[in-house]
């Protein structure tokens, strides 16, 4: 059987899709899966929005970690477990907070370090959380507040009347 140019080039080019498909198979399914030195911490949130595997982990604007996953609890809270790095000490008390690069930035959790003289060790949870607060309710709550003081100085605004 002869192929004619048209037959070729489907050919070739259906060739060229199965590639680029097994290949961003490979890509996506490896991705995020290598392995990170260091140790993992926990810690609890009810709200973790804009924080996805691969989400910097930062201590004093410094990344000390990513985070390796996210899963849900008994109570629908997420769970996030950082990876930090070898030597990243951080205290018994100390808290993690969801907190974004600039106004639309991206999203990371902050580390604060806490004063206690114990540290936590590999697997243990972070008790004290911040969620992350969207730009929704961020900006509920300042028109929230513009309204109730126009409406106080409304109320208080009116010219005095003299008996």
């Amino acid at each position: 059987m002869a192929w004619n140019s048209a037959d070729r080039e489907t050919l070739i080019g259906g060739a060229v899709i199965v590639v680029g498909a097994v290949v961003l198979a490979i890509v996506y399914g490896t991705a995020g899966r290598a392995e990170l030195p260091g140790y993992d911490l926990t810690a609890q949130f009810n709200r973790a929005e804009g924080i996805n595997v691969g989400s910097d982990v930062r201590m004093a604007g410094v990344m000390v970690g990513k985070v390796v996953s996210q899963n849900l609890d008994e109570r629908f809270r997420a769970v996030v477990t950082m990876r930090l790095q070898p030597g990243t000490v951080v205290p018994d008390d100390s808290a993690a907070l969801i907190q974004t690069d600039g106004l639309l930035g991206g999203k990371f959790i902050a580390l604060q370090p806490g004063g206690d003289e114990t540290n936590l060790k590999p697997g243990d949870e972070i008790r004290y959380t911040q969620d992350s607060i969207s730009v929704d309710d961020l900006l509920e709550l300042i028109i929230g507040q513009a309204e109730a003081a126009r409406s106080a100085s409304g109320q208080s605004g009116g010219a005095a009347k003299t008996p």
